[in-house]
């Protein structure tokens, strides 16, 4: 969860990923133009039953502390739970309206708007710019929320994206990073595909371009080369994968098999070795056993996966998955455990491996930490100008992060 402080006037507190982070600007800015005062925005995520369970309690705690305030609820919880909500007090503003300024002058319902995704920018006190390109998904996973909540895929306009970028290059940002709930699917609805974009953005004088979450299987030759020979593309390849096991991946229909992934891995490594995976994994999925549990926990060293999003299933209601036989929340959170477990040490290899290199490292706005281009988590010894990228040596690992001392230029 980020946001402001609750401590009165207009708050915008984000919950969830890249995206709404980057959206919850978008809301920022809808809700000053509308004059909006005395608000309290949620903009919140449904991914998980711990994400729905933050934002009832922080709408509660909300309407409690300040109980004068507009006290408004939007995004994908609120989609799939609009009337509980509003039996708290709440207003609910629709996901495809958040950003309008009407749904916030006024304490009525806020209307919905269809149709083309307008990119949302995050804010300017990030060195780091998200940049969301598209919403919603026109997959069926078994186990996802996300079409009840954010509808089919939809993706902003190639002409409107270069607009943010330099936007966010205008104001100083050095790293752009490409968000949306299903990255990869970017121009299906417009003839067009995310290696077109990049390729629109690459005439940009962006310096370092990341991308979020990828669907492996939606990773074509043009997208593979963009991976792996442009150098603005930052070495950091995060994929969908959410399992290791074949029958858990058909189960959850997915669109590609344990071996694809290793193999698309392989490639990537092949091709530019400096890559480094991050992928998101699902433990405890419904009919999962321990074998298939096995094959996962492999997948982490057959991928060499160092950045795991791992997390314990939760049924979403409405979803096939939570019809199938579970195996308990108690076992799920135990698998997600052992899978952290194994994705740190992996990790911490990996970190290892890179004490006494040298990177380039986009610093943060407190001067001191920041990131590699294979987005490893870097220390300062000594502060450096926000926002700029430094040359760095790396000293050692200190836990999830490695010290660095910049170097003269």
């Amino acid at each position: 969860m980020s946001g402001a402080v609750l401590d009165g006037g207009l708050d915008v507190v984000n919950f969830g990923c890249r995206l709404n982070i980057a959206e919850g600007e978008a809301i920022r800015a809808a809700a000053v133009e509308a004059g909006a005062r005395e608000t309290i925005v949620f903009n919140s995520c449904a991914v998980t039953d711990e994400a729905m369970r933050q934002a009832r309690q922080a709408v509660r705690r909300a309407l409690r502390e300040r109980p004068g305030a507009d006290v408004v609820v939007t995004g994908c919880a609120a989609e799939l739970e609009a009337e509980s909500f509003a039996d708290m007090g709440a207003r609910v503003v629709r996901n495809d309206a958040k950003g309008l300024a009407q749904s916030y002058g006024s304490r009525t319902a806020a209307p919905t708007r269809p149709g083309t995704y307008t990119p949302a920018l995050s804010g300017a006190d990030h060195a780091r710019a998200f940049l969301g390109v598209q919403t919603g998904c026109s997959h069926s996973c078994t186990f996802c929320a996300t079409v009840m909540a954010r509808g089919t895929a939809r993706s902003a306009t190639v002409e409107a994206v270069v607009e943010a970028a330099r936007t966010a290059l205008d104001r100083g940002q050095r790293e752009i990073i490409l968000t949306g709930v299903d990255l990869a699917s970017y121009g299906d609805d417009s003839s067009t595909s995310l290696a077109a974009l990049i390729e629109a953005l690459l005439t940009l004088p962006v310096q370092r371009l990341r991308l979020s979450s990828l669907d492996p299987n939606r990773i074509d030759d043009a997208l593979f080369a963009l991976l792996t020979q442009e150098a603005r593309i930052m070495p950091h390849v995060h994929l969908s994968l959410q399992a290791g096991d074949d029958m858990v991946l058909t189960r959850m229909k997915r669109r590609h098999r344990r071996a694809d992934a290793v193999a698309l891995v392989a490639r990537l490594k092949a091709a530019r070795p400096a890559i480094a995976i991050g992928a998101d994994l699902i433990a405890g999925f419904p009919t999962e056993d321990e074998d298939m549990f096995a094959n996962s926990l492999a997948l982490i060293d057959d991928c060499d996966i160092v950045f795991g999003h791992i997390f314990p299933y939760s049924a979403r209601a409405g979803t096939a998955a939570a019809r199938m036989p579970q195996v308990g929340r108690a076992v799920a959170r135990e698998r997600a455990a052992t899978l952290r477990e194994a994705n740190m040490r992996r990790r911490h290899l990996w970190l290892d491996a890179q004490v006494g290199r040298t990177a380039a490292m986009l610093v943060e706005r407190d001067g001191l930490s920041g990131h590699a281009e294979n987005f490893a988590a870097l220390t300062l010894g000594a502060p450096a100008a926000a926002g700029t990228i430094v040359p760095v040596h790396i000293g050692a690992r200190d836990g999830d992060r490695l010290t660095a001392t910049e170097q003269a230029a």
